[in-house]
């Protein structure tokens, strides 16, 4: 089921909610990377759908949602996610998260423990560096200035590795679409949120099952970054990719998936 809802700020944000399991299953929340949208989790929703309900949606300056121009941060979107639960009578999820979707999954277990009861952090980082609010302002005054097409190659070779590029044509024709649809002004928006976000100081509050996943080739968010993401969150699991790039939700759904179905079975087990 595919719907909209309106935030209590007013951005319309586009939704669809997987429910074949029925109200008793598991659930999983789970948030896209920059300058895409939901569909890059289909393969591991439908992967999930048979024993857990699954959210998936389009943070706000992205797909189909709302495009406010105003100032982005992880907590911002860590909202709309809680107000799209409340929505959809969800008391509370596990919430997997890539790239930018990682960094709103921390920011929603920081802001909203008793809603968060697991996490799988995938492809992302709490934080770039400290050269990271001029190296993402570059980012975005590249998409205002030259257009978001000038972009493509250095995206697609960030997100997948060369023989999922060569092979999966249909896959990237799509996502460059959804790439060159975006709104340059949200773009360089959520850029600023990326270069600006910095959640190290609330990780060791975390306490729920938290799986880490990274490509082994990710030099978005390489596994250094994982690696600082799993040593600051106790309990946490670490799983490098072989072979994967930056978008593991989309170019190895099966292996993200696994990990999702880890956190799933520690919390039937607590």
């Amino acid at each position: 089921m595919s719907d909209r809802f309106k935030t209590s700020d007013g951005c319309d944000i586009a939704y669809t909610l997987h429910n074949k399991a029925g109200a008793a299953a598991p659930r999983v929340a789970l948030v896209h990377s920059l300058a895409l949208d939901r569909s890059i989790w289909d393969d591991v929703a439908e992967a999930l759908a048979k024993d857990a309900q699954v959210l998936t949606f389009d943070c706000r300056g992205h797909g189909l949602s709302g495009q406010p121009l105003m100032t982005y941060t992880p907590q911002l979107f860590a909202r709309d996610l809680a107000e799209l639960m409340d929505h959809v009578q969800w008391p509370s999820a596990i919430v997997a998260g890539c790239s930018m979707g990682g960094m709103v999954a921390q920011a929603f277990a920081i802001d909203y423990p008793q809603r968060t009861t697991g996490l799988a952090l995938i492809d992302t980082t709490a934080w770039y560096g400290v050269d990271a609010p001029k190296v993402w302002r570059e980012r975005g005054a590249t998409g205002k200035e030259k257009g978001m097409a000038a972009l493509i190659k250095f995206q697609t070779e960030r997100w997948f590795g060369d023989d999922f590029r060569a092979t999966q044509t249909a896959t990237i024709e799509r996502l460059t679409k959804v790439f060159l649809a975006n709104n340059v002004d949200c773009y360089v928006k959520t850029c600023e949120m990326l270069g600006d976000g910095d959640l190290r100081a609330g990780l060791a509050g975390i306490k729920v099952p938290t799986a880490i996943a990274v490509g082994e080739e990710d030099y978005a968010t390489p596994v250094a970054m994982a690696e600082a993401l799993h040593k600051a969150i106790a309990g946490s699991t670490l799983t490098v990719l072989p072979g994967g790039r930056h978008i593991t939700p989309t170019e190895k759904p099966q292996d993200i998936a696994a990990r999702i179905r880890e956190v799933i079975s520690k919390n039937k087990s607590t």
